[in-house]
């Protein structure tokens, strides 16, 4: 809808110069600075609502890392308690989620100044997240350079993870089939889940911090579009006439044999969805490998090289034909 106004492809936002910044609002202050400011929510996708409220916070707040920003200057929180759970519930449910969200902006060493509650049939967490930057200290996400390769931060396959764990507490037709193809038990199912919410928890800050150092010339991150959707965003919004090549699909393991056996998320073809995913970064090939390094040392966990920046008149995003997938 936003696209048929000029807006973007309803994730994205005008910037002050009128081109488009993916994940974001960028707009230049009146003193000469930049003001960059996002806003998301989180749904019920994990068992423990402390993990949904830091989910929800580890979300919001990657949307201004994807643009290379370190600091968050404050977190507006958006809060909807449940009103279909009993009273006792509902109050421990919020509390909960309201904790989780505040623990990771501690993490994030950002403040949350305030916000607005409601009352809804879901119990529902998010906020808006806001950064003043000078030039020069963030990212535009249009900037992408002709042979700078890509970068990926967390491991995809959230989606499944979290459906196959839903799929043992129900023990439903699709759980069954995971037993009878040997493709996930009970070990496994909890293997994937736990990743999964290690990956989303996690906040995007090392990552967007470490853009800048090391001369990133585009980013976004990861979410509901897929990887090969957020890839193609990625592409239609550079000024210079290139598009982005992946060859590599850095996957959950277990996830893609879910995915081919049991039923398709569209995981290998690059479509399914993400939560709180990784960034996905454009960075100068001579550069990227230390940009990694370091990452893994500040976050404890690795990234990938998965693509290239590839001369494309259309701007257009794909997966090579041999892609690899690698099982993490």
């Amino acid at each position: 809808m936003l696209a048929d106004l000029g807006l973007g492809d309803g994730s994205n936002l005008g910037t002050a110069d009128g081109r488009i910044a993916l994940d974001s609002s960028v707009r230049k202050t009146r003193q000469g600075h930049y003001c960059i400011s996002t806003t998301d929510f989180f749904f019920p996708l994990v068992d423990s609502p402390y993990l949904q409220g830091r989910i929800g916070a580890a979300n919001v707040l990657s949307d201004l890392y994807s643009e290379g920003v370190e600091h968050c200057d404050f977190v507006l929180m958006l809060l909807a308690a449940c009103r279909d759970m009993p009273e006792d519930q509902r109050t421990i449910c919020t509390k909960e989620m309201v904790r989780g969200f505040r623990d990771a902006c501690d993490e994030a060493e950002t403040a949350i100044t305030g916000g607005q509650t409601v009352l809804n049939p879901w119990p529902i967490i998010g906020g808006v997240a806001t950064s003043v930057v000078a030039e020069g200290e963030y990212v535009p996400s249009d900037g992408a350079k002709l042979g700078h390769v890509v970068v990926l931060t967390k491991p995809l396959g959230t989606q499944i993870a979290v459906n196959v764990q839903q799929w043992k507490h129900q023990n439903n037709r699709l759980w069954k089939e995971c037993l009878e193809k040997k493709v996930a038990d009970d070990t496994r199912a909890e293997d994937m889940m736990h990743a999964a919410v290690c990956s989303m928890g996690r906040l995007n800050r090392n990552g967007g911090r470490l853009m800048v150092k090391y001369g990133a010339s585009a980013g976004t991150d990861v979410t509901g579009f897929g990887i090969i959707g957020h890839a193609q965003n990625l592409a239609d919004n550079q000024v210079a006439e290139v598009g982005i090549e992946l060859h590599t699909l850095p996957c959950i393991a277990g996830t893609p044999a879910v995915n081919d056996s049991v039923f398709d998320f569209r995981l290998t073809v690059g479509y399914s969805a993400e939560t709180s995913g990784g960034l996905m970064i454009c960075l100068p090939e001579e550069n990227a490998e230390a940009f990694c390094k370091e990452l893994e040392k500040l976050d404890g966990y690795p990234s990938w090289i998965i693509g290239r920046v590839i001369e494309s008149k259309e701007r257009k995003a794909c997966i090579v034909d041999d892609f690899k997938v690698l099982e993490v």
